[in-house]
């Protein structure tokens, strides 16, 4: 008696599925399948195997500019001596391996989803901070715009919906900079030095987002203007780091 009833809300189940399914494709999955920015390969912009090849930086680090260490402590070699004007530094990966051509697809190729893949890693690996507000490095205005995005502010304000503290943009470009890329660490400094200015009072606490640490040159110099406009503790976060051996 209630075999045909079964079959049709089985059907019914099935067929709603199925049109869940197509509602959560995009267009452009139909000509262009979605595939990992990293390799090439699988359905996902990050695939299974590049995700597991990411070194996540969950270990002993340095307590102020999260380079990893053998055990835990308070500076490193990297930046014991150094005037850092941020009182922490954590990223979620090691800039390395899979990192690379997935930062190189989200800020040269304009990927902009991997955003909410990336932020979504930050959060499983940073704890979130003790901070009142996130803001982020403020990007090159004609880079930006040829990418489509700024990927520090795009990353920042994904990671706001996570830990659910306000984003704002508190810093602004002085002037087109020449990029880091290449740079020495002295010239890395001297190339950001001035080129950020403070365009909203920050809060007390502050995280500054970025999508790279490699120096920590740009995220002292804004830790700097951030703390003249009135910021006690700037915290920094982002995506990847350099690891020095």
């Amino acid at each position: 008696m209630g075999v045909v009833p079964d079959l049709v809300s089985n059907l019914a189940g099935t067929l709603s599925d199925v049109v869940a399914d197509w509602r959560a494709l995009r267009p452009l999955d139909l000509v262009f399948p979605r595939r990992c920015v990293a390799c090439g390969l699988g359905e996902e912009l990050v695939c299974a195997a590049c995700r597991a090849g990411l070194r996540r930086l969950d270990g002993a680090l340095c307590a102020r500019c999260g380079a990893p260490t053998a055990w835990p402590v308070a500076r490193c070699r990297e930046c014991a001596g150094r005037r850092l004007s941020f009182a922490s530094a954590r990223a979620a990966v090691a800039y390395e391996g899979p990192a690379r051509p997935l930062v190189a697809g989200w800020k040269e190729r304009g990927v902009r989803p991997l955003a909410r893949e990336f932020a979504g890693l930050v959060a499983e690996v940073v704890p979130r901070p003790a901070v009142e507000e996130l803001s982020f490095v403020p990007g090159d205005p004609d880079r930006s715009l040829k990418r489509g995005q700024n990927a520090a502010e795009a990353l920042a304000r994904e990671l706001a919906a996570r830990w659910q503290l306000p984003v704002a943009a508190l810093l602004e470009r002085r002037e087109p900079g020449r990029p880091q890329r290449g740079l020495s660490r002295e010239e890395r400094r001297r190339n950001v030095r001035g080129s950020l200015a403070v365009v909203a009072p920050p809060p007390k606490h502050v995280a500054l987002v970025d999508d790279v640490y490699t120096t920590g040159a740009t995220a002292s110099a804004a830790a700097t203007e951030l703390r003249r406009a009135g910021a006690r503790s700037v915290h920094v976060v982002t995506f990847a780091r350099t690891v020095r051996r």
